[in-house]
């Protein structure tokens, strides 16, 4: 989930360069496709699909309507909404995703788990808001934040559903089946805009930021998120979204947009105790370690 938050940040500092050069319909149904060619590649190198794995695959329909619900919703969202705001609305996932998380698979938040989550989420908005109090408080509440929630609540119930809907089929595999549900939810919902985009004639920025988004944004998070939701509970794989302020902040020195103001670096450390939180295995308290647990099974 580290390397997962790293990755999710590069496509908010390069997904910024292009958007206005790119239907966000034609992007995401782009990103889609190649993600799940190369999820298919990397099967077919591992022997292909084992019978069974596509068994249900309105489940599959389910996980890939939600993320892709998410990702429509998001780019909406931000047409009328200030970044700085959306992000704001991002920092509520978490608590969300623990509440379905207790609805769908009876996962309780323990009270450690809660502070760590107000910890993490504090820490998150200082470093969205760039330790600036007064631009926290004057951030509204517009049409493009509602749309942008409605959002992050398909995402956050994408989380425990990742696990209540697994069969025992590989991340891999589970995570193919989940890109093509959504490439075919995004080509139904966004045809118009896929078919009037010119292809031939994008600019290589453009190319290169969907590559990106595809091979890293795509298919590496998804099947890192399907990993980690198989053996943690869901407000734990979530919270690890609160680091992905700090590493846009990281991402955008890497590409030359300048330093935050030094006061900033205190909410990258409460994202940090944050997790030092969630990361202590409640188990250890009793002395019982972690039962074994096989790759590609879900935990009950």
């Amino acid at each position: 989930m580290l390397c997962f938050s790293a990755l999710v940040a590069g496509s908010f500092s390069l997904g910024a360069l292009v958007a206005n050069q790119i239907a966000p319909a034609a992007m995401n149904a782009g990103r889609f496709l190649i993600a799940g060619a190369i999820l298919a590649a990397l099967l077919a190198v591992r022997g292909g699909f084992r019978r069974g794995d596509f068994a249900a695959p309105w489940r599959f329909l389910v996980l890939g309507g939600l993320f892709a619900v998410y990702f429509v919703l998001m780019f909406e969202g931000l047409k009328t909404a200030a970044p700085v705001s959306a992000a704001a609305v991002f920092t509520l996932m978490p608590i969300l995703t623990a509440g379905f998380g207790w609805l769908l698979l009876r996962q309780h938040t323990t009270p450690r788990m809660a502070l760590a989550l107000a910890i993490g989420a504090a820490g998150a908005l200082w470093v969205i808001f760039r330790a600036d109090l007064s631009a926290l408080l004057s951030a509204g509440i517009g049409t493009g934040e509602v749309i942008y929630f409605w959002g992050c609540v398909a995402h956050a119930l994408y989380i425990p559903m990742v696990k209540k809907l697994n069969r025992g089929e590989s991340a891999l595999a589970f995570s193919f089946g989940t890109l093509v549900a959504g490439f075919g939810v995004l080509l139904v919902w966004g045809w118009g805009d896929i078919a009037r985009t010119d292809w031939a004639n994008l600019p290589a920025l453009v190319w290169g930021t969907m590559l990106y988004v595809a091979v890293f944004a795509s298919a590496a998070t998804f099947v890192l998120l399907q990993y980690a939701a198989l053996r943690l509970p869901a407000a734990k794989v979530i919270a690890y979204t609160f680091l992905t302020p700090s590493w846009v902040i990281l991402w955008e020195l890497a590409l030359g947009h300048g330093a935050p103001r030094p006061l900033v670096a205190v909410g990258v450390l409460m994202t940090g105790v944050a997790l030092a939180l969630l990361l202590k295995d409640e188990g250890a308290r009793t002395g019982q370690a972690a039962p074994p647990h096989r790759a590609g099974k879900a935990q009950p």
